[in-house]
């Protein structure tokens, strides 16, 4: 499955541009995309959800002829998810992150000083993409310390290449070129994700055209093929059981169904092992009872042997029994 979880959304776009946008990436092969929101910090304590909704794709009939099947898919839509990118200076504006993060199902930032990009990679926990604008000269070098403790956390750094080849402008071209080369040197093209960012149908590109820009500025084409695939797939995966699971570790997908001879053949185990149990208690009962019959001198009762302790006590009394009668 191929990934473009940056495909931009603001009030001002329309539904009918929208729907273009999507179909025309599912037409290029991809089959997850995310909307993304952008907000400036600080954020405010109300946070609501604008992106659109779209009903959940039907299931394909395999029976279909070869004719049908090509316009389904130039209509079909992909999977459709919901990001908010928070674009920050000063790490102190970030108190309602939690809140967004539970809101959208993908939550990025984006840095706009290095102090920001500082945060971003270290301390902020509810982030999981740090989507920087490489179209423009950075305020901050990438530097591999700060890039590659981010990675190992789990944070992904997202490559948009939609505003850049999407427009006339050499100089954010230049730019792109510049700080993604950086940003792979910086990163060993390690945990980075690709992404549109593209206004239009026409700033989408199709993947084997990216994997060949991403060659050129120098990520191996493995690590190309992760960036559109496994890499967002396992984010998407993993910012799902953080929103759905117990303590963001574990997730329930579904309970197997149990057979249909198992429920009764595990109850007539349970009524045996009851049956067993009453039979063993009233043989306990029933030794007991005569124990104490015997004990009492009950008449069928079967004398038990006498203890050492009560032998003694026998003895004792029949010596003092003796005494008594000489000195009578």
């Amino acid at each position: 499955m191929l990934y473009d979880i940056n495909i931009p959304w603001s009030p001002s776009t329309s539904a009918a541009e929208l729907e273009r946008t999507l179909r025309f990436s599912s037409q290029l092969g991809y089959n997850v995309v995310a909307l993304n929101h952008t907000l400036q910090a600080p954020l405010s304590s109300q946070i609501s959800n604008p992106l659109p909704k779209f009903p959940p794709l039907p299931s394909t009939n395999a029976s279909a002829s070869a004719s049908s099947s090509s316009q389904d898919a130039s209509r079909r839509m992909p999977t459709v998810l919901h990001r908010a990118t928070i674009c920050f200076s000063d790490p102190a504006h970030n108190q309602h992150m939690t809140k967004a993060a539970q809101t959208f199902d993908i939550l990025a930032t984006r840095p706009q000083t290095e102090k920001a990009f500082q945060a971003a990679c270290v301390t902020v926990q509810e982030a999981s993409i740090i989507s920087l604008d490489l179209t423009v000269r950075l305020p901050f070098y990438l530097r591999p310390k700060p890039c590659m403790a981010a990675v190992n956390r789990g944070v992904r750094f997202e490559i948009c290449y939609g505003r850049a080849l999407g427009s006339s402008d050499a100089r954010a071209r230049a730019n792109l070129a510049g700080n993604v080369a950086q940003l792979v040197r910086a990163t060993r093209g390690r945990g980075l994700v690709l992404g549109s960012e593209a206004p239009g149908p026409a700033a989408l590109r199709a993947p084997a055209d990216l994997l060949n820009l991403l060659a050129v500025w120098g990520l191996p084409a493995d690590r190309g093929r992760d960036a559109l695939g496994s890499v967002p797939r396992a984010l998407v995966a993993n910012e799902a059981v953080k929103r759905s699971g117990f303590r963001g570790v574990v997730d329930i997908v579904g309970l197997a169904d149990r057979p249909p001879g198992e429920e009764q053949q595990e109850k007539g185990q349970q009524t045996k092992g009851s049956s067993q149990t009453a039979a063993t208690n009233n043989s306990k009962k029933r030794k007991n009872g005569e124990g104490v019959a015997a004990d009492g001198g009950g008449e069928g009762g079967e004398t038990q042997p006498m203890s050492k302790r009560q032998a003694k006590k026998l003895k004792a009394a029949l010596r003092k029994k003796e005494a008594e009668d000489k000195k009578a």
